[in-house]
C-alpha cells in the first residue's frame, strides 16, 4: 500500500506505527506522485485528524474494550521482539536437522501437523482467482447473487474509486441481505492516506471516512479491528451465503483490482462453515462488548453440504498463543524431499531462511519469487539481503516483472495460501489467516495456474543486483518487521 507523506512524519514519532508501515508501505514513492494521482487521496488535515482518532482507538478504547486481549498481546509482543532480537544478533552456527521420515503431502506430514497444534481441517475445493481481474468480478458477481448474508473482513478496505464501487453495490444489497464489514483499523486509516499509483477517474473525491460512507442511507453494519500495541489483523476473509468463501492476499482497493500481481481462493464446502465461525468470531470481538463477547456461547453456523479434499485452517494469533503458519511452514521446509516452490512479496524471516538454506543443501529444488518492484523500500532492502544469503547457498531466487503480492507455497505434494508474509509481522505478531491443501489434483492446479507461468516471466537475480554494502543493515532492521 502506497501512503501520504503525512504517514511518514507520524510514524516518525510512534515506534510501533513506524514497525508497520515498513513492512508494507512506501513513502518515497508518494512524494513523486503526479497531481492528477493525488485527487485520491484526503488532504493532510483529514488524514492528521483520521490517524489521531486511530491511535486514540488503539490505546484506550482497546484497553477499555480488550484488556485480556492487550495484556496477551503485550506480553506476546514483548517475547517475539526480544527472541528475534537475539535470534537476529547471536549468530547460532550451523544447527543440525532432521530429516522427518514422511514427506509433505503424505499421511504422516498431516498427522505431525497434527501433533504439533495444527488441528482444524474440514472438506472442500478451492479455485484460484489471480489477480484483480479475476477476483474482482467473482467477488462481486457473489455479492449481486446473495440471498441471506455478505460477510467482508480485511486488512484495507480503501477509500479510492475501486473501493467506492464496491461499497455502493454493498450498500445497495444491505437493503436486501444482512452486509457487514469489517476491517483493520490501523490498515486502513493509513490506506486512506495515499493515493493509487495510478490515476482515478478525474474529479474523483474519496470518502474522507469509508465506514460514514458505508452506513450512510443502508443497512451495512462496520466495525474496526481495534489494534492494541498496534498490532494488526492482516486477515482477508469474505463468506457469502455462509456457504461459499474467498481468501488470500487481496484486500479492497485500486492496488488489487489493476496494479499488483496478486492472488486469492474461492473456497466451497464443509470447511466454509469454519470460516464463518473466524469471520463471527472476529466480528463478535470487534463489537460493543469485546472481549466479553468472546465468553457467550455463539450460535454456531448451519453445517455446509458438500464434498471435497481436507483443507487446513492455519492462524497466527499471538493473544492466543496461536503461530499454526509458522509451525506449518516450518516443519513443510524442513521435510521436503524434492521441492520447495515460494513467491511472497516481503521475505525476512531468518527462521525461514534457514530452513531454506538446509533444504537446497541437501539437494532439494528451492526456488524463491520475490518482487522486482515493490512497495516498501525498506522491504525491497530487506528481501535482497535474504535473497544474497539464499542465493550463496543454492537457492534459486528469481525477480517477478513488477509487484507481485502473492503469499503461496508448495512442498512436495502439500501448498498453502493465504495472508501471510515470510516476515516476523505475519509469523509472530499480527492476526493471520491461511489455507493448506495436499490434494493432487489442488495442487498441480495452483502449479499449473500459478507457479509455472510466474517462473516463465520470472529471471533469476544476478549477484550485483543484491550484493549491496548495506545489507547488513537492512537484513538487521527487517528482521525485526
Amino acid at each position: 500500500m502506497h501512503w501520504h507523506p503525512l504517514g511518514r512524519s507520524l510514524m516518525l514519532g510512534t515506534a510501533g506505527i513506524s514497525l508497520f508501515l515498513a513492512s508494507c508501505t512506501s513513502f518515497e514513492k508518494n512524494a513523486r506522485k503526479s497531481s492528477e494521482s493525488r485527487e485520491q487521496a484526503n488532504p493532510l488535515p483529514v488524514t492528521g485528524g483520521s490517524v489521531a482518532l486511530m491511535l486514540f482507538r488503539s490505546t484506550a478504547v482497546a484497553t477499555v474494550k480488550q484488556p485480556v486481549t492487550t495484556l496477551r498481546t503485550g506480553g506476546a509482543l514483548a517475547i517475539n521482539r526480544t527472541r528475534e532480537l537475539i535470534r537476529s544478533n547471536i549468530p547460532l552456527g550451523d544447527i543440525p536437522r532432521e530429516q522427518p521420515p514422511y514427506a509433505p503431502g503424505s499421511e504422516a506430514f498431516e498427522r505431525a501437523l497434527e501433533r504439533n497444534g495444527c488441528r482444524r481441517i474440514g472438506l472442500g475445493t478451492i479455485r484460484p482467482l489471480v489477480d484483480g481481474r479475476e477476483f474482482f468480478p467473482a467477488y462481486l458477481g457473489e455479492v449481486k447473487k446473495a440471498r441471506k448474508s455478505i460477510d467482508t473482513q480485511l486488512f484495507i478496505f480503501d477509500n479510492d474509486d475501486t473501493s467506492v464501487r464496491c461499497a455502493d453495490l454493498l450498500r445497495a444489497r444491505s437493503n436486501e441481505v444482512r452486509v457487514r464489514v469489517l476491517f483493520d483499523d490501523l490498515g486502513s486509516t493509513m490506506a486512506h492516506a495515499a493515493a493509487p499509483e495510478t490515476p482515478g477517474p478525474r474529479g474523483f473525491t474519496p470518502p474522507s471516512d469509508i465506514v460514514d460512507y458505508l452506513q450512510r442511507g443502508s443497512k451495512v453494519r462496520v466495525r474496526r479491528s481495534l489494534n492494541p500495541w498496534l498490532v494488526s489483523d492482516h486477515t482477508k476473509l469474505i463468506v457469502i451465503d455462509q456457504k461459499r468463501a474467498f481468501l488470500g492476499g487481496m484486500n479492497i482497493g485500486r492496488e488489487y483490482e489493476s496494479e499488483w500481481h496478486d492472488l486469492m481462493v474461492q473456497v466451497d464446502g464443509p470447511v466454509v462453515a469454519q470460516l464463518q465461525r473466524q469471520f463471527n468470531r472476529a466480528w463478535r470481538k470487534a463489537g460493543p462488548s469485546g472481549d466479553l463477547a468472546l465468553f457467550r456461547s455463539p450460535r454456531r453456523p448451519r453445517p455446509v453440504p458438500g464434498e471435497g479434499a481436507p483443507l487446513r485452517i492455519l492462524r497466527t494469533d499471538p493473544a492466543e498463543g496461536t503461530y499454526e503458519i509458522m509451525t506449518a511452514f516450518r516443519l513443510a521446509i524442513r521435510a521436503s524431499q524434492r521441492r520447495i516452490w515460494i513467491e511472497n512479496p516481503y521475505f525476512s524471516s531468518d527462521d525461514i531462511a534457514d530452513e531454506l538454506i538446509a533444504a537446497a543443501k541437501r539437494g532439494v529444488d528451492v526456488r524463491v519469487i520475490l518482487p522486482t518492484r515493490g512497495d516498501s523500500g525498506l522491504m525491497e532492502a530487506g528481501n535482497r539481503a535474504t535473497a544474497q544469503t539464499l542465493m550463496a547457498a543454492g537457492v534459486k531466487v528469481l525477480r517477478y516483472p513488477g509487484m507481485t503480492h502473492m503469499k503461496i507455497m508448495i512442498c512436495d505434494g502439500w501448498a498453502t495460501v493465504g495472508s501471510a508474509n515470510l516476515d516476523v509481522l505475519s509469523l509472530r505478531i499480527n492476526k493471520e489467516l491461511n489455507l493448506a491443501f495436499n490434494d493432487p489434483a489442488m495442487v498441480r492446479l495452483v502449479e499449473k495456474r500459478i507457479f509455472e507461468p510466474d517462473l516463465r516471466k520470472s529471471r533469476p537475480f544476478r549477484p550485483s543486483e543484491v550484493d549491496r554494502p548495506l545489507n547488513p543493515v537492512a537484513e538487521a532492521v527487517a528482521d525485526h518487521f
